[in-house]
């Protein structure tokens, strides 16, 4: 598999080049509960780590996703306009939300390994 990171705000990413795809993870699409909406970023739109980047709005609140990275976003997952509750089913897997061609590659340094996440979500839960 290929190796996943993860940001303190509950977004995993894959690398694949110099593209990074992101999405929310298991334990953040669970807090959400059923999603019922996802609003993507512009293809195109340049993005620095940490800005907010996407919303996920679910039966029970909405919350906001921000980039682990810096980056132009090169691809969206248009999927999720009509089948946003595929964040529910397989948030790690079919509900990437956006790809990120990557501006500097050592904001990967300061992302979390699966081991370090899964303590990190612990500790949250």
């Amino acid at each position: 598999m290929t190796d996943v990171k993860y940001s303190k705000d509950h977004e995993w990413l894959t690398l694949d080049g110099e593209i990074a795809t992101i999405g929310i993870t298991s334990f953040a699409q669970q807090q959400l509960g059923d999603v019922v909406f996802v609003e993507l970023p512009a293809v195109g739109k340049t993005v620095v780590k940490g800005d907010e980047v996407a919303v996920v709005e679910s039966v029970k609140a909405a919350a906001e996703v921000y980039t682990p990275v810096s980056g132009e976003v090169s691809e969206v997952n248009a999927a999720l306009d009509s089948a946003p509750e595929t964040v529910n089913s397989d948030p790690q897997g079919g509900a990437w939300f956006f790809k990120i061609r990557l501006s500097d590659t050592t904001e990967l340094d300061s992302l979390m390994d699966s081991a370090a996440y899964d303590e990190f979500a612990v500790e949250e839960g």
